[in-house]
């Protein structure tokens, strides 16, 4: 299988402070990768880095051939990255439905299919996004990274702060994208055992670092290491 996204010897950080350090991974297309990591370890430095808001200090990023690292922020999008940050994004000041069109791009998701994949969208896409709830904001902001037809999805903790059925609801959603529909994805998360149950590969970042890699089935089945790793309770 060949691989979707190379990164090679990476150092990024924020202006003069470098939070990773030559940093290498790869994912092969159509899979997803937990990256994980206490607080404080570079995930989400690693996602921005990849959006491009970040500052990149060394190595290369590579997707699907293109020299990512090349490219300016908002060049990224058409390159093939859509990204779902902890803040959301979206655009609060217009509804649901405006949401999902000014961003979208040709290809299989449309605004329609997000509405298929969260019914909770479709019955407020004349809401504005002020007045959605922290999990249909969320929803909202996978939409809009979906319609723009990624070849790698990036979500940036999209469990963070939201109630146990939304949670199950997101998570639902995300299996679907990647397992049945073989997005590439890369997903931050504080909850390890959701997120390894529907991704490929594991990666623990310590101290701006890879740690660990595995598959995530190998990590799910070490509880006793994922908890060495990130202080898990068991």
């Amino acid at each position: 299988m060949a691989d979707l996204l190379q990164v090679a010897h990476l150092s990024a950080g924020y202006g003069q402070a470098v939070v990773l350090h030559d940093v290498s991974l790869s994912l092969p297309q159509g899979q997803t990768l937990a990256l994980l990591g206490r607080n404080g370890t570079g995930k989400t430095t690693f996602i921005n880095t990849l959006a491009g808001v970040t500052r990149q200090h060394g190595g290369t990023l590579t997707l699907d051939g293109v020299a990512l690292h090349k490219l300016p922020l908002h060049e990224r999008a058409a390159a093939g990255i859509g990204w779902v940050p902890q803040e959301r994004n979206i655009f609060k000041s217009l509804t649901v439905h405006e949401n999902l069109t000014a961003v979208a791009r040709p290809g299989p998701w449309t605004p329609a299919r997000v509405y298929e994949m969260f019914p909770r969208l479709r019955e407020r896409q004349t809401n504005l996004g002020t007045q959605l709830s922290g999990g249909e904001q969320q929803m909202l902001a996978v939409g809009r990274a979906l319609v723009l037809n990624p070849k790698l999805l990036l979500l940036d903790e999209p469990l963070e702060g939201l109630a146990p059925i939304i949670v199950q609801e997101l998570l639902q959603a995300l299996r679907r994208i990647t397992r049945d529909e073989g997005l590439s994805a890369i997903i931050v998360e504080q909850h390890p055992q959701a997120i390894l149950a529907i991704s490929d590969l594991a990666a623990v970042l310590d101290r701006g670092t890879v740690v660990h890699s595995s598959s995530a089935q190998a990590l799910l089945a070490q509880p006793d290491l994922l908890d060495k790793l990130l202080g898990v309770a068991r």
